[in-house]
């Protein structure tokens, strides 16, 4: 607890002095490679926000840009290097290249919720572009579904920072239920898209 209210106090003075750039960087951050979690991000801002020191409509679109930002980044890498390096490398894996063109297929017909319900599950949201890069899933569908799964993310983690206001020691306890109601919206997404596709076979 200690080291969370101190990171949390830092990020507050941190995203204070960047301002907007400070959030569209650290979401960059968080989006990509890099193991910055957006749950420490987000609600400092949304409370900077609640105190007046910052636009909540520009907190958002900050927030949601650098989240594309860093879903773009991982996609081009992934474009460049993704499949060469597989195919070269996968076999070590016990990935053969049958198995990534199947990927490819699966991607490119289901790319587009697989992204989107990709960017509510913890962990996989920062390496869900990656699959979509190799497959090399349409950039107009992928920035488009990356940026309604972000944008959900972001508007929850952001809201809960704003609405607990100064009661910001209640956030760790808030994560927990906002993280599984993310992971739940996730399963009903993905089990209504499946039923969707079943039914459309049968017709």
């Amino acid at each position: 607890m200690h080291i969370l209210s101190a990171l949390t106090a830092w990020l507050v003075d941190t995203i204070g002095r960047m301002g907007y750039t400070g959030i569209v960087s650290l979401m960059f951050l968080e989006s990509s490679f890099f193991p910055f979690p957006s749950e420490v991000v987000m609600p400092p801002a949304g409370y900077l926000a609640w105190k007046g020191e910052m636009s909540l409509t520009l907190v958002l679109l900050a927030g949601i840009a650098g989240s594309l930002l860093g879903a773009l980044f991982n996609y081009w890498l992934a474009v460049k290097l993704g499949r060469p390096l597989l195919l070269k490398y996968g076999k070590y894996f016990f990935i053969s290249e049958e198995s990534i063109d199947k990927a490819d297929k699966f991607f490119q017909k289901h790319g587009h919720v697989s992204t989107l319900v990709g960017r509510l599950l913890p962990v996989i949201r920062q390496y869900i572009s990656l699959p979509a890069g190799i497959a090399r899933m349409p950039m107009k569908t992928f920035m488009l579904f990356t940026t309604i799964g972000a944008g959900a993310w972001v508007i929850v983690l952001t809201f809960a920072g704003y609405l607990l206001g100064e009661h910001q020691d209640l956030l760790k306890e808030y994560l927990h239920v906002i993280t599984l109601a993310c992971v739940g919206l996730a399963v009903l997404i993905a089990g209504g898209y499946i039923l969707y596709i079943r039914r459309r076979r049968k017709s």
